[in-house]
This record gives structure tokens, C-alpha cells and sequence, in this order.
């Protein structure tokens, strides 16, 4: 037996998630059992409590879709991976004292990470990856506009737009944030509650816009985007944490001459491993080389884990928040 956190109805987290005893699962061929050290509690978490995720589990079932933990086990097939060894992994499930993960997608831990920056380092780290390099093409002497700057996700673009020899604009929510995007690495941080983020864009290119726009948010970050992006610019769409889905006009960004590009990563874990794979080796160099680091404001006890994702859906957290399970 094992603890789990499982949703047992949709709603909001505090209200559908509940702490509950279930069986603990053995590897099957090419699958590997890990034991939780850390779990990174992640926006899809919200939108799976509520059932609004892209992908929607039968009732009831476990949350947390990335995690650091420890291999136990090993099912037939597997050979890259061994008892003993901390690993990092993602899929649906993992908000509970074990895992079974695929283990085509369980790769070591970067050993200059704790173990809660590692499991908060998997999905946000390689979402933006794929959003900035294989979607957006981003290039040295660019520059990206990065909304929610100081959240997990654009944490992680911030960083790895500078690691790509970008010039960064992030957009934060309020002053108390602006501090943290700046940490991060940004170049210029527009609190979008006291100033216009598409004038501050303007003045820091010289009226020429951005060349690759990050959007989490939606909504209104997304139609004031496309004012101020660049002549063959690129916005990324890789998700509406704003709480409503983006909306293109295909006749504008024919006038403008920019493109909208969609970002789920999930499609890449299902039918391109290898490219996770790859990306997973990358973020490891440039972790170890301190380019890239998640920014992990709050770790806090299994026992807490529905408060920590409420947090998340009330957008009251910073940085990356992250559930200790051992």
C-alpha cells in the first residue's frame, strides 16, 4: 500500500482532492517504479482537478504530472536505468508515494539540482525548450516577450531565452513580482498592472515589436501580443493560465506577416521520445554549465499538496511550488 492524493470529482482543488491509501503498482516490460522524492505541482494539475485538462482521466484518479524520485524497481526491457538511482519522469499519476513510469521517459537526475528543483525542472524547462528552439526557432541577438514571467513556466523561458542569446521582456502581474523575472534573467520587466507592455516592447526594440512571444495566458496577453510583434515574428501558444484560450484573427498576422504556433508538449512525450530525450540532455548541460535553474519559491509536506495546488489555480504563487514526499 502507498498514500496517493486522488481527485474524486471535479471542482477546485482544495475541494475534489483527498488523501487516500490505494495499492502500490509493480513495473511492467519497459516500465520502471520509483519512489517520490519530489513532486512539482504544475498548472495542468488545476485544470485536471477541474476536468479541463486536454486529456481527462476517469474518476477518480491521481494527479501530478511531474516528479524527482528514486528507482525501485525495473520491469523486462530495461537496461539504462537501476535501482538506486535518482531519476526525474512525467506522466499523469504521479502525486503519490510511488510511481510506475514509462521509462523511455525517466532520465537521470542533474546532479547540480536539489531534488525539488529537479522535479520542477522536467516540464516547465522543457516546454520552453521545444516552444523556444523546435516551434519558434529563437536566435541569438532576438528579442522574446515572455508573459507571466515570473511564474514556473515563464521562470523557465526567461532563463532559457537568455541562454539562447536573446534580449528578454518579461511580463509580470504585479510589482511584487517584478523582482523575481528580473532574478530570473530578464533584461526589461513590465508590471502589466502600472504600464503597457506593448509601449515598453516598443521602446526596448526601437519600434520594431518581438521577434518571439511566449504566451501562457491568454486572452487579452495574446490580442495585445500581436501589436506588438515584430515583422516575422513567432507567437508561442503553450497554454490560458488567464483563463481564456487565445483567439487568432488569420487576416492580421497575414497583414503583419507573423506566425502563430501551438505548443503541447505532451505530443511530443507521446510520439517523439527521442527529441525529450535530447532536450533532457541539453537542459542537463546547461544546468550543469548554471545557465538554467528552476526558481523553487515554495517546497512544502505531502500532507499540504491540495492547498499548494489551490495556490496554483488562485494565481497567488511565485516561481515554481513544489510537494516534498520523502
Amino acid at each position: 500500500m502507498m498514500r496517493a492524493w486522488r481527485v474524486e470529482a471535479h471542482g477546485e482543488p482544495r475541494d475534489v482532492l483527498r488523501l487516500v491509501d490505494v495499492d502500490r503498482q509493480a513495473p511492467g516490460p519497459g516500465q520502471v517504479l520509483v519512489r517520490a522524492l519530489a513532486v512539482a505541482a504544475n498548472f495542468p494539475d488545476v485544470l485536471l482537478a477541474r476536468g479541463e485538462y486536454q486529456v481527462r482521466p476517469a474518476l477518480p484518479f491521481v494527479p501530478g504530472i511531474e516528479l524527482c524520485g528514486e528507482v525501485v524497481a525495473t520491469g523486462d526491457g530495461v537496461g539504462h536505468l537501476v535501482p538506486g538511482q535518482r531519476v526525474v519522469g512525467s506522466r499523469i499519476g504521479v502525486l503519490a508515494e510511488y510511481a510506475v513510469l514509462d521509462a523511455a521517459l525517466v532520465f537521470p537526475a542533474p546532479e547540480q539540482l536539489s531534488d525539488a528543483e529537479a522535479a520542477a525542472l522536467y516540464i516547465g524547462h522543457q516546454t520552453g525548450h521545444f516552444g523556444l528552439h523546435r516551434r519558434a526557432r529563437i536566435q541569438p541577438g532576438e528579442t522574446l516577450l515572455v508573459h507571466a514571467a515570473a511564474g514556473g513556466v515563464g521562470t523557465a523561458a526567461v532563463q532559457l531565452g537568455k541562454a539562447a542569446g536573446a534580449q528578454v521582456i518579461g511580463v509580470v502581474g504585479n510589482a511584487a513580482k517584478v523582482e523575481v523575472a528580473r532574478a530570473a534573467g530578464a533584461d526589461v520587466v513590465v508590471d502589466r498592472s502600472a504600464e503597457d507592455f506593448v509601449e515598453a516592447v516598443g521602446e526596448a526594440t526601437g519600434g520594431r515589436g518581438a521577434d518571439v512571444v511566449y504566451d501562457p495566458v491568454g486572452g487579452d496577453s495574446f490580442d495585445r501580443s500581436t501589436r506588438c510583434v515584430a515583422f516575422e515574428g513567432r507567437i508561442v501558444v503553450v497554454g490560458f493560465a488567464g483563463g481564456v484560450i487565445q483567439t487568432m484573427r488569420p487576416s492580421h498576422a497575414l497583414l503583419k506577416n507573423y506566425a502563430v504556433l501551438g505548443l503541447y508538449w505532451g505530443l511530443y512525450a507521446e510520439r517523439r521520445p527521442d527529441l525529450v530525450a535530447a532536450t533532457h540532455r541539453e537542459l542537463t548541460r546547461l544546468a550543469a554549465e548554471g545557465l538554467v535553474r528552476p526558481v523553487v519559491r515554495q517546497v512544502v509536506p505531502f500532507e499540504q499538496a491540495a492547498d499548494a495546488i489551490q495556490q496554483l489555480a488562485d494565481g497567488t504563487t511565485v516561481g515554481r511550488v513544489v510537494i516534498a514526499v520523502a
